[in-house]
């Protein structure tokens, strides 16, 4: 079995396109991925800023407390 020209331009011609869209992909899901990190950093610093927004409400009710015992 005999391969011509055209059928090797045309296996390349496949292999460029498949390898411009896998970079394209890869490109687009690396930026998705540090997105999705910085989302996820921005999550856990609300939930620390969360917590320490609770202590210190829970800190003025206790001085409230204190302030209308005396």
């Amino acid at each position: 079995m005999q391969f011509n020209t055209q059928f090797w331009i045309q296996i390349l011609v496949y292999a460029v396109s498949f390898g411009t869209m896998y970079g394209s992909f890869k490109t687009r899901l690396d930026y998705l991925e540090k997105k999705l990190d910085s989302f996820n950093d921005t999550q856990g610093r609300i939930a620390r800023i969360e917590t320490s927004a609770k202590q210190a409400h829970h800190r003025i009710d206790e001085l409230r407390e204190e302030m209308s015992r005396r």
